[in-house]
């Protein structure tokens, strides 16, 4: 059985194929080059990998990208790409010493004339260390609470100076270099799109990514911002919003997110920080619920699986994470530093790929009730709908959808369904997007295939090549009248395999 969940991957020091190559990586030549461990990525069943633009250089996120697509076109396969933004995080300069140990009921300072300009001097200490974002002394006053490293170091805000913030630990332990600052319950008044960002999308855009996503997304307008940024540089992506602030999640506001966004990301590090852990769980039902209600995709990520990072095997209460998103309806889940930074990369795949399909072959994941009362605004989306409510009570083995842009298929796997949802396209970019899709599975098409006979021909025979049907099953075939017409699918068929 295919796995309908999706699996993202995010690329590190861990997939680089120059990680073992010890001269000028100037002067590299493809003799150095190592692949094993994006082969071994690809091999496990990634469908979509991830460029973290908080990490690495521009050169070393071109070689991993183009990298992970030359080696998946060698195998038959599609892999998408997503370039994710830094966004405004909020950090910590550095130590003399790289790290101190707060203990409880001690001063500690955010101190912004520490670290320089550019907060990377290290000279921070026990009783005060620089910050990142200057404009910290205005957005929070005495009795706030600051999150230092995901939430593990807690400060109580009892003076703000002109140049500092004077707190109380509340919970200390170890601090390093660069720890994110989270303020308990939001409010920080960072933008979403830096400077960085803004660069970076034009990087993006250059590689061709799939999708871009935008960090500390607070508000619809980000999105569409970041979205024209990335068309003037003459990216055609998908806008990933990621909601991992506290003011994102207030229902309005992540309803008018959600409607003007390709996917959405429940960005759980930070998010968990500033609503609080025990919010989490019944916050990230409810994002992914109401964006595949809105048709759109959802991603589930961080943490998933961070015992693996270390671990060849992961915790019983990561396996129950996992499923639990799969049974939520995530179209994908997301891996971080597990195969970025991880000792084991592949195991991590493996791992997650048995535990999504463990989950998708419970009755739950395999029926839906989704849009049964709803009005169609456009026929393919009609036709899209249509195909699954007969595929779901005919015993389709197959949904073959000849689409231009991917919509019918992105349609067709908002309804949870055990049925396998082929995405036929001539476009190479089509078939990136479709990656993401829970249940849809990107096919290339020849570009000169016109008259219906041949087409529904060359869909039954791929099919038959992937061994998915066998003569006598039943699959149905969705197309537009004039193929090559964008949104212009009309046309369902029912076929029975000869």
């Amino acid at each position: 059985m295919l796995r309908r969940t999706k699996i993202l991957a995010t690329l590190g020091p861990a997939t680089d194929p120059l990680r073992h190559y010890e001269g000028d990586l100037s002067k590299a030549t493809q003799d150095d080059y190592d692949y094993q461990a994006i082969d071994s990525l690809i091999d496990a069943g990634i469908d979509v990998v991830r460029a973290n633009f908080s990490h690495g250089d521009y050169d070393q996120h071109r070689r991993q990208i183009e990298s992970v697509r030359s080696r998946a076109w060698q195998r038959g396969r599609q892999v998408g790409v997503l370039m994710d933004l830094m966004g405004p995080k909020i950090r910590i300069g550095r130590f003399k010493n790289k790290s101190i140990k707060l203990k409880v009921d001690a001063a500690f300072s955010l101190d912004i004339n520490m670290g320089g300009d550019d907060c990377t001097i290290p000279d921070g200490d026990h009783n005060a260390v620089g910050i990142t974002y200057k404009n910290l002394l205005t957005d929070v006053k005495r009795g706030d609470t600051l999150l230092l490293a995901d939430g593990l170091i807690v400060l109580w805000v009892d003076e703000v100076t002109a140049t500092q913030i004077k707190c109380i630990v509340k919970v200390g332990g170890a601090l390093s270099d660069a720890k994110g600052i989270n303020r308990k319950g939001g409010g920080l008044s960072a933008g979403s799109i830096t400077d960085k960002d803004r660069e970076d999308i034009k990087f993006a855009a250059e590689l061709e990514a799939d999708y871009v996503a935008l960090s500390f997304v607070e508000s619809a307008e980000d999105v569409i911002e970041a979205r024209q940024l990335l068309r003037d540089a003459g990216g055609k992506g998908d806008m990933v919003a990621k909601i991992e602030r506290a003011e994102s999640v207030k229902d309005d506001v992540l309803e008018k997110i959600i409607e003007v966004s390709d996917v959405i990301m429940v960005a759980r590090g930070d998010l968990g920080v500033e609503v609080g852990d025990a919010e989490l769980p019944a916050l990230q039902k409810k994002i992914i619920t109401r964006t595949r209600a809105m048709n759109k995709v959802v991603i589930t990520a961080t943490q998933m699986m961070e015992s693996m990072i270390e671990n060849q095997i992961p915790t019983r209460a990561e396996v129950f994470d996992v499923a639990n998103a799969v049974l939520d309806g995530t179209d994908a889940v997301m891996l971080s530093a597990e195969t970025a930074a991880g000792k084991y990369p592949a195991l991590v795949v493996q791992a997650m790929d048995r535990i999504c399909r463990s989950a998708e072959r419970q009755p739950r994941a395999l029926k839906s009730s989704h849009r049964i009362d709803t009005i169609f605004k456009d026929i393919d989306e009609a036709i899209a709908m249509s195909t699954m409510y007969a595929a779901n009570h005919l015993g389709v083995k197959a949904i073959a959808a000849l689409t231009e842009s991917g919509a019918t298929a992105q349609w067709m796997s908002r309804i949870s369904s055990g049925i396998p949802i082929f995405a036929l396209t001539k476009h190479v970019a089509t078939r990136r997007k479709v990656t993401l899709y829970r249940g849809v599975y990107p096919v290339s098409m020849p570009p000169d295939i016109n008259e219906s006979d041949d087409v529904n021909q060359e869909v039954v025979d791929e099919l038959l090549r992937r061994g998915t049907v066998r003569a006598g099953d039943l699959i149905i075939i969705t197309k537009g009248a004039k193929m090559g017409t964008l949104g212009g699918t009309n046309t369902m068929q029912i076929v029975r395999v000869e």
